[in-house]
């Protein structure tokens, strides 16, 4: 008699049911994550129609709440007014009209940082991965590993360069691929004179003939002509032909 082939091994189990394996659901793309993003931060500069950062740090906040709350609620509102898109001279100057010198530069320092933690947060969570092809670029490539690779020295030139949008900073910091350790200690370390020229400013605004005003106008009015230079050698950058 021919032999008999063993039959193959059936994938059903003892009660004769086929199992069904399941097939792993498809990852989110990384646009919806953008998209969430982009509705947060709007969400945030909307929010500006209903409150102001600056009139609430301004309108006798110190006077209303305890001590031990007062400096982190100080630093709260200001974070979330970088989020929000409020220049950071204008929150500055509320810090030095409020609190004087010491005490604003201080808790705007503290605020500055945790807004750039913030931005650098979101935008890394929900944006980084939407954004990393445009990096692929030439020029866009070379800053994006300028930054992977120097990440402490790259920020902190980012900070100290005047005229450079703070929020453009953190969410472009964000989509590269710098550290979070270098990004927060580039940016506390960073952000001190722009804080201080421009806290001292307000605080000793009533006094224009006093030194600290006298100096600190004089560091305002080197920040603004830093701006103007930059943006005039960079538009003459992009106007200059260039070569094959």
């Amino acid at each position: 008699m021919p032999a008999t082939t063993a039959a193959a091994p059936s994938d059903a189990d003892q009660d004769g049911h086929t199992p069904v394996t399941e097939t792993p659901a498809p990852a989110a793309s990384p646009w919806w994550r953008f998209a969430v993003l982009v509705l947060l931060l709007g969400a945030a500069a909307g929010s500006l129609l209903l409150w102001s950062p600056t009139a609430l740090l301004n309108g006798g906040l110190a006077d209303r709440l305890p001590g031990y709350w007062f400096a982190p609620l100080f630093a709260a509102v200001y974070a979330v007014g970088t989020l929000a898109f409020v220049p950071r001279p204008a929150l500055n100057a509320a810090a030095g009209l409020l609190l004087g010198i010491r005490e604003g530069v201080a808790l705007a320092v503290l605020g500055t940082t945790l807004g750039a933690v913030l931005a650098f947060g979101l935008a890394r969570w929900l944006g980084r991965d939407a954004m990393r092809p445009f990096l692929r670029g030439k020029v866009l490539g070379a800053l994006d590993r300028r930054f992977t690779e120097q990440g402490f020295r790259s920020v902190l030139v980012l900070r100290l360069l005047p005229g450079m949008p703070f929020q453009a900073g953190n969410y472009g910091a964000a989509f590269s691929g710098v550290g979070f350790l270098p990004f927060l200690t580039a940016t506390a370390i960073g952000v001190v004179p722009t804080t201080a020229v421009y806290v001292t400013a307000a605080a000793s605004a009533g006094r224009p003939g006093s030194a600290a005003f006298l100096v600190s106008a004089g560091g305002v009015a080197v920040l603004v002509l830093g701006s103007l230079v930059g943006l005039w050698r960079a538009a003459r950058a992009r106007r200059r032909p260039r070569t094959v």
